[in-house]
């Protein structure tokens, strides 16, 4: 059920909402049986929809035997409670599908306590519904009911399991934090994106690894999965590939899942993974944009990489590659499926990197042949040259090979660094100089 504002861009993409609504319903285990739609100014306070469009979904659920009503948009818990009453038949809105969904996908416990929070969140509201076969016996001074009686008990309940889970994350979180520590001397990549845009198969491809989950479906990934990744030369970096978004995600999930994202909010590189093969690709990647504003998540260095470019014709592909070079200048153009297709990603990753590093003068005894090897196999040296019984050599390194070299005994100035770089040179040095216990 879908009901797009008048003069509104909404109605122009109204075919494309319910397709990717129908199929968030396949997701859930749904057999769609057909769709209707209404243009609204404004919704109705107590129905959403029109007193007319009710009564002509009413007739169509009894001639379909349909035994559920999926709205597009987040009906208020009034909304819900009214059709479904009106109706006859149970009532759900996109945001409880969604809920339903990640509640089915959940694997890890942090992602099953994340859902469950979302979920409890999004109930607490909508108690009413689930006594209403206790309607008609009213509270009130003195004339307190068992309907009000239980719902008081039920908010009780849900509210104090809220803040056990809530409890309990904070405690995966901060476990979490520590394994974030340890990473810091790494160059960190977070894949972002709308759901399905390709993000799991290019950590697969990347990573080599058929263990990473792949299935065609919408949030087939939800608990946060990092593999390093080798991308030549020497490099490698630690990709991790996060929750896909979705249009109207519901404001209790994201807020449920910011621990889950301080991954990409850590990470020195955002990937924005994007389904060049979707018509409202442009609207998927807008939607994305929003929700990484909304995580503060606006300001990271971000590469667009346009995913699944295999299944556009020649022409198709070549007029998009002119688009996107217009409005999203450097962007990645790459196929997770086709042999090679994901090496321009590989590429630009190394030369990423590669700009992060620092640019250092070592300066190492010209008879340490061991040390100078290392630094040959594990750096990349710009030039070398000797001073008196010193080999002075300019090279750019990782800063857990900084440490190493520190404490053989080379002396290493650093003459040039981007800023996001920082924070991990502080973090090797302090590594390569803490005591063993």
């Amino acid at each position: 059920m879908s009901a797009p504002a008048k003069s509104s861009r909404a109605r122009i993409h109204a075919d494309e909402h319910l397709e990717e609504l129908a199929r968030l319903a396949d997701t859930a285990g749904a057999v769609v049986v057909g769709t209707l739609t209404q243009q609204l100014d404004r919704p109705h306070p107590g129905t959403y929809l029109g007193k007319g469009k009710v009564e002509e979904l009413k007739q169509r659920v009894l001639e379909l035997g349909a035994t559920l009503v999926i709205f597009d948009d987040e009906l208020s818990p009034a909304q819900g409670k009214n059709v479904e009453l009106m109706v006859n038949t149970r009532v759900m809105d996109r945001a409880e599908l969604i809920l339903d969904i990640f509640a089915t996908r959940a694997r890890s416990s942090e992602a099953r306590m994340q859902v469950e929070v979302a979920q409890l969140e999004y109930l607490l509201p909508r108690l009413t519904r689930m006594w209403t076969h206790l309607e008609k016996m009213r509270g009130g001074i003195g004339m307190r009911g068992p309907g009000e009686t239980q719902l008081e008990t039920d908010r009780r309940l849900i509210q104090a399991r809220i803040k056990i889970l809530k409890r309990n994350l904070a405690d995966v979180d901060r476990a979490r934090e520590v394994q974030r520590q340890g990473r810091k001397a790494h160059f960190r990549v977070a894949l972002v994106g709308y759901t399905n845009a390709g993000k799991s198969s290019i950590l697969r491809t990347l990573a080599n690894d058929q263990d990473v989950f792949v299935e065609d479906r919408l949030f087939a990934t939800l608990d946060p999965l990092t593999r390093e990744i080798d991308v030549g030369d020497g490099y490698t970096v630690l990709l991790t590939d996060t929750v896909g978004f979705i249009r109207k995600l519901p404001h209790h999930l994201v807020a449920s899942f910011r621990a889950t994202l301080a991954e990409a909010r850590e990470a020195d590189l955002l990937l924005h993974v994007i389904d060049a093969s979707a018509s409202v690709w442009e609207e998927q990647r807008q939607v994305v944009d929003a929700v990484l504003a909304d995580l503060e998540l606006a300001e990271q260095p971000t590469m667009y990489v346009m995913n699944k470019m295999d299944l556009l014709p020649a022409d198709e592909a070549e007029a998009m590659r002119l688009r996107v070079a217009n409005i999203m200048p450097d962007s990645i153009f790459v196929s997770a499926t086709e042999l090679h297709g994901i090496d321009p990603l590989r590429d630009a990753l190394r030369t990423a990197l590669r700009q992060q590093r620092p640019l250092l003068e070592i300066r190492i005894p010209a008879s340490d042949g061991r040390l100078l090897a290392e630094l040959h196999r594990d750096g990349e040296v710009l030039d070398q040259r000797n001073e008196d019984d010193v080999m002075v050599v300019r090279a750019r390194l990782d800063e857990r090979s900084m440490g190493r070299m520190r404490q053989a005994g080379a002396r290493i100035t650093v003459t040039s660094v981007s800023h996001s770089t920082e924070r991990r040179i502080a973090a090797a040095v302090a590594a390569s100089t803490t005591p063993e216990a």
